[in-house]
């Protein structure tokens, strides 16, 4: 019977996580919430305009000028900037193995996906983060006004409907106290507390660590 001695029983061991984290397409990224904040932060006084037009961008790595976007690409470019994580390829990917999961057919009449839009529309990010195990519960009672989720973090990422159920995401940058969020709702990036978007219904909290 083959026996191990003890300085070989070790490395065996020793190497075991490193060989069940390399078929993972998620590596673990130190302070991973903190550096996705520091991101979101640096695009404000850089994104300064907000354009929902469709555009036909590259596809990996697409983007239109940092100059304008909307609330998605706030955290696009942040995971881009800190993560090194292509979020139009991340998606594009999901979605072609799984269409009928995303929202694309009853919100938009698309019947397959399209890599210049995707990404960037809130209810498909949605999709996506929750399919990452990234979907935080939300309160069992929202306070009035629906201004808390439970504990936001920095890099958390929170969505809202606006009136008349217009989806809107946000950053978190500072928390769990007096939470911050970086967020852009029609003049370009910029900071706000999160009791600021009281009017707004929470409607989804995400952590997702890569």
């Amino acid at each position: 019977m083959l026996t191990l001695d003890r300085r070989t029983a070790l490395g065996m061991l020793a190497a075991t996580p490193l060989m069940a984290g390399a078929s993972s397409s998620h590596a673990l990224i130190p302070n991973a919430g903190l550096k996705l904040a520091a991101a979101a932060r640096e695009q404000i006084g850089v994104t300064i305009d907000y354009d929902p037009s469709y555009r036909s961008i590259g596809y990996p790595n697409g983007d239109v000028l940092r100059t304008s976007g909307v609330c998605s690409d706030v955290l696009i470019r942040a995971a881009r900037d800190a993560w090194d994580v292509d979020l139009q390829r991340r998606v594009h990917e999901d979605m072609v193995q799984a269409f009928a999961s995303y929202p694309s057919r009853r919100e938009w009449g698309l019947t397959k996906p399209d890599a210049n839009i995707d990404h960037r529309r809130v209810l498909n990010l949605e999709t996506f983060l929750a399919r990452q195990n990234a979907r935080l519960p939300l309160p069992a009672a929202l306070p009035f006004g629906g201004d808390a989720f439970d504990g936001p973090q920095p890099g958390d990422v929170l969505t809202w409907r606006l009136a008349g159920g217009r989806p809107h995401l946000g950053v978190v940058v500072d928390g769990p106290r007096r939470v911050r969020v970086a967020h852009n709702i029609g003049d370009g990036v910029r900071e706000e507390p999160l009791w600021m978007f009281k009017l707004h219904k929470p409607a989804g909290h995400y952590r997702w660590r890569v």
